[in-house]
């Protein structure tokens, strides 16, 4: 009988491909050099563009850390012929929204707006002008970094935020992914820098935009060729240097007043374009990725009630980011659940997932897949994702396919050769006292 069921499951799993509706992606090149990612819909009478650049956090100078992020957010802080207060004002009388985000690869701005003609002109005319004749006033760049500074000086106290900022720098060393902000070099930043930053990094031949909603191919070609035919051109490629994949291992502990003991344990894992993506993605979600399903969450918190969530993930990035494994527990407690972590990775890394655990897991994934596209706003993210790190058109349409083909031994491979259990960083935060060294 069990037999008969895990075939109903596996043939119920292939038919969803075949009934999945993703959206149809169209792409060109705007005459500014553009990429342009655009899906139609016209169910609703709204629209939403995001424009994205290689600017992340990465791009920062080694001294000047936090500049990426400080160009980003003074971009709808004023803007030629407007301070911030009319653009705020200027959004707010159409309903229009402003979005901005940045991560170690990337920063950009969106736009959420209704798509009748006379609400979607303003919002285009300020968000044109947001991106390509920002001001970057002095003032307001003071008062930023006063903020930016005070947020560094509270992280500084929190064991969360301590832990993220050593374990970036024992995973990555100096490498940009393993930079953080620090007070000092916030202080550094000067207007000169913010400008030089933007003139080099959001250059219209950089630009990715994201187009989805209520207007045609000919409305979505004239809206990407106004956002980006006045920006900067011909500015410097950027490149991120490549990461040293393999690591010593290291243990760091640092003292911290909190009951709890934050530990994170990890190393280099794969980049957005890596051939073991898909192998790696449901192996994780087996792993620590699936929530209360995954086995870390049954070892750790179900057998054994030693903490409250454990999880891992992969960063996917340009270059690899980091595969991280991550819970808090009692100080008291916490060399036995580190133990108990490390002995439930290595199990998974030397055998590989069950047939059990596999079947759930490509269930879990493909029936939920879904609730990814179900709006306008997640299927934005998604073009912005295939845009700029240079993704299959098809990709959406290919998704629950690959999950479904992936295979127990695919996984064990890919984990054998990517996750050594013997060359990781591990950080704790809060540790037992007789152990722990003060932070640095």
């Amino acid at each position: 009988m069990r037999t008969k069921m895990l075939v109903v499951v596996a043939l119920l799993l292939s038919g969803i491909n075949s009934v999945l509706a993703t959206p149809q992606i169209q792409h060109w090149q705007a005459p500014s050099g553009a990429r342009v990612f655009f899906v139609e819909n016209r169910n609703l009478p709204m629209l939403d563009v995001a424009v994205d650049f290689a600017a992340g956090s990465s791009f920062d100078p080694a001294e000047k850390s936090g500049l990426a992020g400080m160009t980003q957010g003074l971009l709808d802080l004023g803007a030629e012929g407007m301070s911030e207060d009319d653009i705020a004002r200027g959004m707010a009388d159409i309903g229009a929204q402003l979005g901005g985000r940045i991560d170690s690869d990337r920063s950009g701005i969106s736009l959420r707006t209704l798509s009748s003609a006379a609400e979607r002109d303003q919002a285009l005319d300020i968000l044109a002008r947001v991106l390509q004749r920002p001001l970057f006033p002095e003032a307001v760049l003071a008062r930023e970094k006063t903020r930016l500074i005070a947020g560094l000086k509270e992280a500084e106290t929190r064991p969360e935020s301590i832990a993220a900022k050593a374990f970036g720098k024992a995973v990555f060393g100096d490498h940009p992914y393993g930079v953080s902000p620090s007070v000092a070099s916030a202080e550094k930043i000067r207007r000169d820098d913010v400008e030089a930053f933007y003139r080099t990094h959001y250059s219209a031949d950089a630009a990715v935009v994201s187009i989805m909603g209520d207007v045609t191919r000919a409305e979505a070609e004239a809206i990407a060729q106004k956002l980006t035919g006045q920006l900067p051109q011909g500015g410097k490629a950027a490149r991120i240097p490549p990461v040293a994949m393999q690591i010593n291992t290291s243990e760091q502990r640092i003292a911290h007043p909190a009951t709890q003991s934050h530990i994170l344990i990890g190393a280099p894992g794969m980049a957005r374009n890596d051939p073991d993506y898909f192998p790696l993605y449901v192996g994780n979600y087996i792993l620590g990725g699936g929530g209360f399903v995954s086995r870390l969450m049954n070892e750790v918190r179900e057998k054994r009630g030693m903490a409250y969530s454990v999880y891992s993930y992969f960063v996917p990035t340009l270059e690899p980011g980091m595969f991280q494994v991550g819970l808090q527990t009692r100080k008291e407690q916490a060399d036995e659940a580190l133990q108990l972590v490390r002995a439930t990775l290595r199990g998974f890394i030397a055998k590989g997932p069950t047939a059990k655990e596999l079947l759930a897991a490509k269930q879990n994934i493909i029936g939920g897949f879904p609730l990814r596209i179900d709006s306008n706003k997640k299927i934005l993210e998604y073009l912005g994702v295939i845009g700029f790190y240079g993704l299959p058109l098809t990709y959406l349409d290919d998704f629950t396919g690959k999950v479904d083909k992936v295979t127990a031994a695919q996984i064990h491979d890919a984990f054998k050769r990517r996750v050594n259990p013997d060359a990781m960083a591990t950080v704790i935060v809060g540790a037992p006292e007789e152990k722990a060294e003060p932070a640095k």
